[in-house]
C-alpha cells in the first residue's frame, strides 16, 4: 500500500488542473496522522467554488439598498398608473437578434444562447425591453387602452468586460410605454425617470436628451455622418474602424480620446431631422420646460441599441460622464414591427439595479435599514426550551417578530446575543416563570424589566397590530 504522501501525489496527477493553476510539486504535502486521505490545503484551495466571474451575491448587509431601490420604484410606477409584467428569464433567440440588431456587439459578442433539447435556441435575456414588446403582442395588449403602461425588474445577462456597478449577471428596473407615439408621453417617461432617481436621494447628476431621427431622416444623417470619419479615418480606434460601416451612429459614443475630438466636429442629428422628427422634438422639449426638468441637449448621445428612433435621454453622474450612466431610454417606434406586430410606437428606460447601489454608498445616502423582530425569547433552565418554542410560535402567529435564542447558553451569553442582534426586548423564560405563568420581558436598552402574564403580554400584542 502506498504512503499517504505518495497516494496523494497519484491523485494530483490525475486531476485536470485550470490553465492559472499549477499542480503543487511532487513530496511538497503535508498530512495529518490517522486522518485518511483528507484534501491537502493546496487542492482544497484550488477546488474551492466562488461565484462566477462577472456575477455577485447580494448579501443580507446588503439587501436594505436593494428594497429601498424596489420601493421607491414600485411606488412611484403606479402613482404614474405603470402595472407590473414578469417576463421568462430566456427568450427564442430570434426576438433578441430581430430586435436589438444582428450586426451589433450584443447578438455578435455578447448573448448566452442554447441549444434546449429539443434543439431549439434560446437566449438569456440581455435586454428587458424587447421581451416586454413581445408579451405586448402575444396577449393582445394593444386591444386595451393606449398606451399600455408597465414596469418590471428582472435579471439580465450580457458575456462582457465585469466593471464597476455592471455585471455579466445584473439586475434592472425599466419602465414601458406602448402604443401612443405623442412627445408628451415621452415628457411622461423621463418624469417618472428623473423622479426615481431624485426620490432615492441621488444628487449630483445631470439629465441629458437627444433626438436622433427616425428611419425616413436617418439614412441621409448616417451618410454624412460616415462621410465626416471617413475624411480622418486613420485616427479611429479599432472598435471605431468596425462602427464604421456597421453601426456609424455608435461612433459618437466612442471613449477613446482621438474618436472623441472627431465626435466634437461631427455632424448633429438634430440638425437632420425631418419635419415629424423636429415637431416631435421641439414639442419634447416644451414639454420638459413645463414640467421644470433640468435637461440639457447631448449631441453625442445615441445609446446602444438599433432599435431606437427620435427620443434618447440618460441620466449620469456630473462627475463621472457617460461611462458610468445611471440610468437610460428613449423612443424605439419601429420595434414590435421588427418583431413581427404591427407598425407600434413605444419608449421606455432602464436603470441597473447594481449601478444605483454604487452611487447610493458612494453618495452615502442614508438608507433605512431592513425592519427586524422586535423580540427575542430566552429559555433559562433546562425544562424552558419547550415553553420559549411554544411562546415564539404564538408571537409569530399573531403577526409578531420573535427570533429563538440559541440553546445551550447561559443566560448572560444568550442576552449578549440579544444585544448584538439589536432586539428590543428580550423575553425571558426560566423555572420560576414557568410556574407561575410569567415571562420576564427585558427591555434591552435601558435593562429595566417586569414580570408579566404570558397570556396578557399575548393580549396586549395583539392589541398594538
Amino acid at each position: 500500500m502506498p504512503e499517504p504522501a505518495q497516494a496523494h501525489d497519484e491523485l494530483i496527477s490525475t486531476l485536470t488542473w485550470p490553465p492559472s493553476l499549477t499542480p503543487p510539486p511532487a513530496g511538497s504535502l503535508s498530512f495529518t496522522p490517522n486522518r485518511g486521505l483528507g484534501y491537502p490545503t493546496s487542492l482544497k484551495m484550488a477546488m474551492q467554488h466562488r461565484a462566477p466571474r462577472g456575477t455577485a451575491d447580494i448579501l443580507p448587509s446588503d439587501q436594505k439598498y436593494w428594497r429601498y431601490i424596489e420601493g421607491k420604484a414600485r411606488d412611484l410606477s403606479r402613482r404614474f398608473g405603470y402595472s407590473r409584467l414578469d417576463t421568462p428569464v430566456f427568450e427564442d433567440s430570434g426576438l433578441f437578434v430581430r430586435s436589438v440588431g444582428e450586426g451589433t456587439d450584443i447578438v455578435e459578442k455578447e448573448m448566452y444562447t442554447f441549444l434546449d433539447r429539443g434543439g431549439d435556441s434560446n437566449t438569456l435575456r440581455p435586454e428587458g425591453t424587447a421581451p416586454v414588446c413581445r408579451a405586448y403582442l402575444e396577449h393582445g395588449m394593444q386591444n386595451l387602452p393606449q398606451p399600455v403602461r408597465m414596469y418590471y425588474f428582472c435579471p439580465v445577462f450580457r458575456y462582457e468586460r465585469p466593471q464597476a456597478g455592471r455585471y455579466r449577471e445584473h439586475h434592472q428596473f425599466g419602465v414601458e410605454a406602448l402604443g401612443v407615439g405623442d412627445p408628451s408621453v415621452d415628457a411622461e417617461v423621463v418624469e417618472l425617470a428623473w423622479s426615481l432617481v431624485s426620490s432615492l436621494g441621488l444628487a449630483d447628476t445631470s439629465l441629458m436628451v437627444n433626438s436622433i431621427g427616425d428611419r425616413e431622416c436617418r439614412p441621409a444623417y448616417i451618410d454624412k455622418l460616415k462621410e465626416h470619419y471617413t475624411r480622418s479615418k486613420g485616427q479611429l480606434c479599432r472598435d471605431c474602424l468596425d462602427r464604421l460601416d456597421r453601426n456609424p451612429l455608435r461612433l459618437l459614443d466612442c471613449k477613446q480620446a482621438s474618436c472623441q475630438g472627431l465626435g466634437m466636429e461631427a455632424p448633429r442629428s438634430v440638425d437632420h431631422l425631418c419635419e415629424g422628427c423636429q415637431d416631435h422634438w421641439d414639442s419634447f422639449q416644451r414639454y420638459l420646460d413645463t414640467m421644470g426638468l433640468p435637461y440639457r441637449i447631448d449631441h453625442h448621445l445615441v445609446r446602444g441599441l438599433d432599435y431606437y428612433t427620435r427620443t434618447v435621454f440618460e441620466i449620469q453622474p456630473k462627475e463621472e460622464g457617460g461611462q458610468s450612466t445611471i440610468l437610460g431610454g428613449g423612443r424605439y417606434d419601429g420595434l414590435i414591427e421588427q418583431i413581427g406586430g404591427k407598425p407600434t410606437p413605444g419608449i421606455g428606460f432602464a436603470t441597473g439595479m447594481e449601478r444605483l447601489v454604487l452611487n447610493l454608498k458612494r453618495q452615502e445616502v442614508p438608507v433605512p435599514d431592513e425592519p427586524s423582530p422586535d423580540y427575542m425569547v430566552i429559555s433559562a433552565g433546562d425544562g424552558a426550551r419547550d415553553a420559549a418554542l411554544d411562546l415564539a410560535a404564538r408571537m409569530r402567529r399573531s403577526g409578531a417578530g420573535a427570533i429563538l435564542s440559541t440553546a445551550g447558553r447561559a443566560l448572560r451569553g444568550q442576552l449578549r446575543q440579544a444585544n448584538a442582534l439589536g432586539v428590543r426586548y428580550a423575553l425571558i423564560l426560566g423555572d420560576d416563570e414557568i410556574s407561575r405563568g410569567e415571562v420576564t420581558v427585558r427591555d434591552m436598552s435601558s435593562s429595566e424589566q417586569e414580570a408579566v402574564s404570558v397570556d396578557s403580554f399575548l393580549e396586549k400584542l395583539d392589541e398594538g397590530r
